[in-house]
């Protein structure tokens, strides 16, 4: 029995500018044609561009049709093939929101089309906005129900900021398009999600909120967008565990790919249309959106298991099995994009805080995925290059390969920080280790960190220390910022630590939060909903607003 045709996703919005947007959409056919049918009485037509994604692929690992994690179907990776389509709609009015849906047609002729959304271009300064703060939805439990009670909670959403570890392995194409067990990103992110959570024997299915096709999502790049050493391992989590420093990449395979050779973002590029910049491409990059300059930048690094005893490759370890083949090393918790003060990266970020768009822009965020102050485990150790120490016998066989970080050469806290402070910045937006806390620092600028949407690991507060090694030269913080400051206290309705005093983050894997920044008001606001009580009412915790 042949399925019946269907569309891969349904559109969703990306690039708006002042008379024009984007829309995206993927099929698993190659078709004849593909349109975008728009305007007030769906009269108009546009043809859009395919392109073939190049890296998508399945293995044994993969969720997709009827393969469970027995990997019945694969046996080890296999490409899967996957075409975009995009369209630009131009000749749009600001602030005016036009009908449209998109169809394509199969080889034989057999047509499907979408339902009918609307889009808009980038909304005018003074517009009120409401733009939902998320991030590391990764495919977690409770990713769907946070979406579906977005839509529950405000309406349409103007604007998404994705901070970052959008799925967990990025070229895994049934994490984003349809793993079986009805969580992947884009059904979730616009209403098509079937995941069911249970408790106490009820189930209660969850389908994710239509939300990108009708606003535009601004991503950044998380350590989950970057793949490692192409085809070189048995499963693609192996891949996206490979990754190597590119000096060393050269060292070792001289002038060959250093996409193929030490890490790489393909996939993620070929999925989104994004702002590009002359040095970071769509790696990192400026917008205006309404009264906001929004400022994507590049900060993550490749998160190692913190274990002193493992035969994994570590954040402060290589395993003895490893000590005399450089080429299976980790090399720690590497940096993939330069962020110290002289990298290019860092000038261009001098550049955009000092350019009239940034100035000029009633609120200024920055946008980015590793944290700069947190009470989760990601933040340890110093967001820096790793320090390479080898300990040798006298007969010089290795005994042991370590690496270090120093805490006064923490890039974010060093070289970023300042700048933004100095360009006074009011929001600074991140992601990464599955909790909601936020900070405020002497001078005002605020810190969000808004990533428990699925699962979390905990929060380094009260009795829960951080795993962190002895003896080393570093004093890694166990407890609390390891950059300083105090968490605030959600403003409205913190939950209760055993002791019956208020707590200053969620680290839950029943309860889920999001933000929705309101620039009518300069308002940002935290809710939280849980998914042990299906039919309870979502709760606004915590509320601040940007001067």
């Amino acid at each position: 029995m042949i399925s019946p045709l269907q569309l891969l996703t349904d559109p969703f919005l990306q690039l708006p500018t002042e008379n024009s947007v984007r829309v995206v959409w993927f099929t698993e056919f190659a078709g004849d044609q593909h349109l975008v049918i728009s305007g007030e009485k769906l009269d108009h037509s546009l043809i859009a561009k395919t392109t073939k994604l190049s890296r998508t692929r399945e293995d044994q690992l993969s969720r997709v049709a009827n393969q469970t994690e027995n990997g019945q179907i694969y046996q080890q990776p296999v490409k899967r093939e996957i075409w975009r389509h995009e369209a630009e709609v131009t000749g749009l009015t600001p602030n005016v929101r036009v009908p449209y849906y998109v169809t394509s047609t199969r080889e034989d002729g057999e047509k499907v089309s979408s339902k009918v959304f609307t889009l808009a271009p980038t909304p005018k300064p003074g517009t009120p906005l409401k733009i939902l703060l998320t991030s590391d939805h990764q495919l977690k439990p409770m990713t769907a129900a946070n979406l579906q009670k977005v839509v529950e909670t405000v309406g349409r959403v103007d604007g998404v900021w994705f901070a970052g570890d959008l799925v967990n392995v990025p070229d895994r194409a049934s994490e984003w398009f349809d793993d079986n067990r009805g969580n992947a990103l884009f059904p979730g992110l616009q209403g098509r999600a079937n995941y069911q959570m249970e408790h106490n024997g009820v189930k209660f299915t969850y389908t994710g909120g239509k939300i990108i096709q009708n606003a535009p999502m601004f991503t950044c790049i998380g350590n989950h967008e970057v793949m490692g050493r192409y085809a070189r391992t048995g499963s693609l989590d192996d891949e996206f565990n490979d990754t190597i420093p590119r000096v060393v990449a050269e060292k070792l395979y001289g002038e060959k790919s250093l996409k193929d050779n030490s890490f790489n973002t393909v996939t993620y590029e070929e999925i989104f249309t994004l702002p590009e910049t002359k040095t970071g491409g769509k790696t990192y990059y400026a917008v205006n959106f309404g009264d906001v300059r929004l400022v994507v930048l590049y900060i993550t690094n490749m998160w190692r298991p913190p274990q002193l005893k493992s035969e994994r490759k570590g954040r402060y370890i290589e395993p003895e099995k490893d000590f005399n083949d450089p080429e299976n090393w980790g090399y720690g918790q590497l940096i993939y994009e330069p962020i110290f003060q002289g990298s290019e990266q860092y000038n261009w970020l001098q550049e955009e805080l000092n350019s009239p768009e940034f100035k000029q822009a009633k609120y200024k965020v920055v946008m980015f995925h590793h944290p700069p102050h947190t009470l989760g485990d990601n933040i340890v150790p110093a967001y820096t290059n790793p320090v390479t120490i080898i300990k040798r016998y006298e007969a010089g066989n290795i005994k042991a390969i370590r690496y270090e970080y120093p805490k006064n050469a923490d890039y974010i806290i060093r070289d970023v920080i300042p700048l933004l402070e100095a360009a006074k910045v009011q929001l600074v937006f991140y992601g990464h280790s599955h909790l909601w806390n936020r900070f405020v620092s002497s001078s005002g600028m605020h810190f969000l960190e808004t990533s428990n949407v699925g699962n979390s690991y905990g929060a380094a507060w009260g009795e829960r220390k951080r795993e962190v090694p002895t003896g080393y030269q570093e004093d890694y913080t166990e407890i609390g910022d390891p950059n300083g400051l105090e968490p605030i206290i959600p403003t409205i309705s913190p939950l209760l630590g055993e002791d019956s005093k208020p707590l200053p983050y969620i680290a839950s894997n029943d309860i889920t939060v999001f933000s929705i920044f309101d620039t009518g008001t300069g308002t940002i606001s935290s809710y939280r909903f849980d998914t042990r009580k299906p039919n309870s009412e979502v709760i606004k915790f915590d509320e601040f607003k940007l001067k």
